[in-house]
């Protein structure tokens, strides 16, 4: 580990990474052979990368029904599951796992890249339960030799407390939730003056909050990646673009097919991780929009560059760094009602707080038992998205006939 670079992968040629990602795509593609799930996937040979078009894409909505049809993993596993090192369950409910590798998330790139080093004492703000995010940069803390407050996403009174005591100087965490902190110390009048560096990730990050945290000196960098996945990309310069991970290859489709865009075209991230032998994960559509951007990194990375976050190519949508699909709404409505009804849920923003308000078309919507139902849903809503929110009863027809089942009216350019 230099101490500009991760390791000199960041810096090989074009030639030298392309026989590398060949070799290591071959390797997983053999391995995967062994299974047949994985194996109905892959429609013949793979002698170059862009044979990858001949291996089809597996969606999240796919894999959330497999993993139904057959728990925990669908059978995509290659080893016996009590081999892991861990098993997870995300909202979707979808399963996932890490090994036992070492940097296995590969997050201690994206956190190197943000100056993260030996003598940091860091805040984890992401959830360390169900979900891997607090193990995904737990992990790459300790490859960094940091040491790690285990913090989660709650009680900011005693967070901000604890950072002071602690002299954190450095968050992990998604971006909404830092600002929160900084605001709670200065109500409290609490110092945070050993704050000073930052990675983000788990939903946007807003123009305004990002002028915020400089107004506090705090040096962030954003990374990108998924509970599937681990790191895909990250930001080792702002306003440079996410350079690719090094163990992935990155696609970007037209959403719905696996037909490649044009050059700096907005599409579908398609991604292949080439680490994971446990549970391949190749050709997985994420259902993020995003696009390429000409040229190199200014930081000497030779990997080529996303723009980031760029929307969701279906209608699910990342909340608080949850992500909330279509399938969790019907599932809460066939929950708490016993005839059909029609739900969708608002994501909106005040106070640069993310909200979501279930607006729910039923007879009921009059009824004296009204309240009752509403506390129903809210609890059936924090049970199945894991997010706390609100709900309104209305009457029927209210709604707009227009297939939405979650509606995000947020305004990501302010």
């Amino acid at each position: 580990m230099t101490s500009l670079f991760f390791d000199n992968s960041e810096i090989r040629s074009a030639d030298e990474r392309q026989a590398d990602q060949l070799l290591k795509l071959k390797k997983l593609i053999e391995v995967s052979k062994t299974n047949e799930n994985l194996k109905s996937r892959i429609n013949g040979e793979i002698t170059s990368l862009s044979d990858l078009n001949k291996i089809e894409i597996l969606r999240k909505s796919d894999l959330i029904d497999k993993q139904k049809k057959i728990l925990p993993f669908a059978n995509f596993n290659i080893e016996p599951y009590n081999q892991f090192a861990h098993i997870y369950r995300s909202p979707g409910p979808i399963y996932d796992l890490d090994g036992r590798s070492s940097n296995w998330w590969r997050f201690a790139r994206a956190m190197h890249a943000a100056n993260f080093r030996k003598g940091d004492i860091i805040q984890n703000c992401f959830s360390y339960h169900f979900t891997p995010a607090g193990l995904m940069f737990e992990e790459a803390a300790k490859i960094l030799k940091c040491t790690v407050f285990p913090a989660g996403s709650e009680n900011s009174d005693a967070q901000v407390e604890i950072m002071s005591d602690i002299k954190t100087t450095g968050y992990v965490g998604v971006p909404d939730f830092l600002r929160i902190l900084l605001e709670k110390a200065d109500e409290k009048k609490i110092n945070l003056k050993f704050l000073k560096k930052a990675v983000l990730s788990g939903g946007p990050l807003f123009p305004n909050v990002a002028e915020y945290l400089r107004t506090k000196n705090i040096d962030f960098f954003q990374c990108y990646g998924t509970a599937d996945l681990g790191l895909i990309a990250y930001e080792a310069s702002q306003n440079d673009g996410m350079i690719v991970d090094e163990d992935v290859i990155v696609e970007i489709v037209k959403p719905g097919t696996g037909d490649a865009v044009e050059d700096g075209e907005v599409g579908e991230v398609i991604v292949t991780v080439l680490n994971n032998f446990e549970l391949p994960m190749f050709r997985f559509a994420t259902g993020d929009l995003s696009s390429f951007l000409p040229g190199l990194s200014s930081t000497g990375r030779t990997n080529c560059r996303i723009k980031g976050w760029q929307g969701r190519a279906d209608q699910t949508t990342k909340v608080r760094g949850m992500f909330v699909q279509p399938s969790q709404i019907d599932k809460i409505l066939k929950t708490v009602f016993k005839s059909k009804v029609k739900g969708r849920l608002v994501v909106n923003r005040e106070e640069n707080r993310d909200i979501i308000n279930l607006i729910i078309e039923t007879d009921l919507y009059n009824s004296i038992e009204r309240e009752k139902i509403k506390k129903t849903i809210v609890a059936e809503m924090k049970k199945v998205l894991n997010l706390n929110g609100e709900t309104e009863l209305v009457e029927p027809k209210s709604l707009a006939n227009d297939g939405k089942v979650i509606d995000d009216i947020r305004n990501f350019g302010e």
